[in-house]
């Protein structure tokens, strides 16, 4: 009798075990699976600020070479020596046509990366949906002005400001055709003095809000 008891109490003992067991590997599994949807949420919830907009649209078809950030080669004033003016349109800066055939602008400037002919990075297109660019974008046949005229551009918003010390900087121009913000700030194809280092957040609106002309504060 006694030698059946401690059976049935090693056997019940083995089954509140085993029972346990399962439980834990249920519970860490669980947990694992929250953690990694948490640590790796979905690219579509990732807007940013205005009109549900994605800035990562871009992000995960662009080719390393644009990702990569060790090129130098384009800088803010050679930005805007291709503009009329702050927010212009980008004068074209190269041939349109290469071994006689006219070339494609989104074949370059949808994804981004090395092009051999011109021996640079080529700059991401924030807006590719836009098919039709020589609406906008003109190539410069000559250096010379059509007719002499005395138009004077606008001074260019100055970065690096806030409006408070350590403040996330305001967004210093429309967002209108600018709603992938990682195709002008992310990659060695940008500009260097506008290139961030946290592509990875998403919501860039969260902290960088629309710099709009404002009222003074007055009581």
């Amino acid at each position: 009798m006694v030698g059946r008891k401690i059976g049935k109490v090693f056997n019940t003992c083995i089954w509140i075990l085993l029972m346990c067991l399962g439980f834990i590997l249920f519970t860490a599994t669980v947990f694992e699976s929250k953690d990694s949807e948490a640590a790796s949420p979905e690219v579509e919830n990732q807007s940013s600020g205005e009109e549900s907009v994605v800035p990562f649209k871009n992000y995960d078809p662009a080719s390393n070479n644009h990702l990569e950030e060790g090129s130098k080669g384009r800088t803010l004033s050679q930005y805007y020596s291709r503009r009329q003016y702050p927010g212009a349109p980008p004068e074209i800066p190269h041939p349109l046509e290469a071994h006689g055939i006219e070339l494609e602008c989104l074949t370059c400037h949808a994804n981004g990366g090395w092009t051999e002919p011109l021996k640079r990075i080529t700059p991401v297109t924030p807006h590719p949906e836009m098919v039709s660019c020589m609406q906008c974008h003109i190539w410069s046949a000559t250096d010379t002005l059509f007719r002499d005229n005395d138009w004077q551009s606008f001074p260019s918003p100055r970065i690096g400001r806030s409006y408070l010390p350590g403040a996330p900087t305001p967004i210093p121009h429309a967002l209108q055709m600018r709603e992938n913000c990682n195709a002008c700030h992310v990659g060695s194809g940008t500009v260097v003095e506008i290139r961030m280092k946290h592509q990875w957040w998403g919501n860039c609106q969260q902290c960088h809000v629309h710099d709009r002309p404002v009222e003074p504060f007055r009581r």
